[in-house]
């Protein structure tokens, strides 16, 4: 059996975000075990698994990343829409649009300190939409 719906996400500031509850919060019934995949239906944002215990890996990974890929940068051609839209589709396409998490007993069988992080690359990104794939 397969069930498919999707979270409006709000809006968030630039940033990694713990999304965690408020996906498992629309998780109504989930199978004794099975697969759900979560698609985030935006180019200049992330969906990734990380720690979820403290912020300071969050604001670790924010450094990280605009070290790693920072605005302004003379090389990019694609501008118009902003000095952080180019590098957020960067951004984006190394941290991913999808994840795949295994049900076990009812419930993500997610390790003790994983959480689901909405990576937001954008200074004014808005609302942000998953697609919820439940597979049993």
């Amino acid at each position: 059996m397969i069930k498919q719906f999707e979270i409006k996400l709000p809006a968030y500031p630039k940033g990694f975000h713990l999304i965690t509850q408020m996906v498992t919060d629309r998780l109504s019934e989930l199978p004794d075990s099975g697969l759900v995949h979560i698609l985030l239906k935006h180019t200049s944002a992330g969906i990734t698994l990380n720690e979820n215990a403290d912020p300071s890996v969050r604001t670790d990974f924010e450094s990280f990343m605009n070290k790693l890929i920072p605005e302004n940068d003379p090389a990019y051609t694609h501008i118009f829409e902003g000095a952080d839209d180019m590098p957020a589709h960067l951004k984006s396409s190394l941290i991913g649009q999808t994840l795949m998490i295994p049900v076990t007993n009812g419930r993500l069988n997610l390790g003790t300190w994983q959480g689901i992080y909405l990576c937001e690359f954008r200074n004014h990104g808005g609302s942000r939409r998953l697609v919820v794939t439940i597979y049993s």
